[in-house]
């Protein structure tokens, strides 16, 4: 299975979107949004492109903050993945995210604006970074990998 991942994109319509991050969802299972959508026009612009996983962040609407939830938890492919956008400076960002989530295989996030993709104990912490400069792609088999594409 294959996974496109966003977060922090910061923006308010799907348009604005960039085409390389538009080209590679077309072929995905599945789209994760880690928070900071800010519209949500741009949730529904990746609805219309398949499934969405989303969970809020700390800058986006008040409409969407009621829509999505804080964390997620995804089970795909017998593997364990939490979805959450994350909070406070980027210092310990990972272990502040990790205490949110029991049992897991992976963790995605966003919020430092920092591109992450490396385990810790056995877990994942995968942040794709902000979407106007980078995007991700986990791929799901055996394992779980993870790829940072730099727009």
């Amino acid at each position: 299975m294959k996974i496109g991942v966003l977060s922090d994109t910061h923006i308010h319509t799907p348009e604005e979107l960039h085409p390389e991050i538009i080209m590679a969802f077309s072929s995905v299972d599945l789209i994760v949004h880690a928070g900071d959508f800010v519209g949500l026009a741009v949730l529904e612009g990746l609805r219309n492109m398949g499934e969405v996983k989303a969970v809020r962040g700390n800058v986006d609407s008040i409409r969407l903050r009621g829509l999505l939830l804080e964390k997620e938890l995804l089970e795909v492919d017998s593997k364990r993945i939490g979805v959450i956008h994350g909070w406070g400076g980027p210092e310990g960002i990972e272990r502040r995210i990790r205490e949110k989530f029991n049992k897991v295989d992976a963790i995605i996030y966003g919020h430092s604006h920092q591109a992450q993709n490396r385990k810790l104990n056995g877990v994942l912490f995968f942040n794709p970074g902000p979407g106007r400069e980078s995007f991700g792609i986990l791929t799901i088999g055996k394992d779980i990998r993870g790829e940072i594409i730099m727009i």
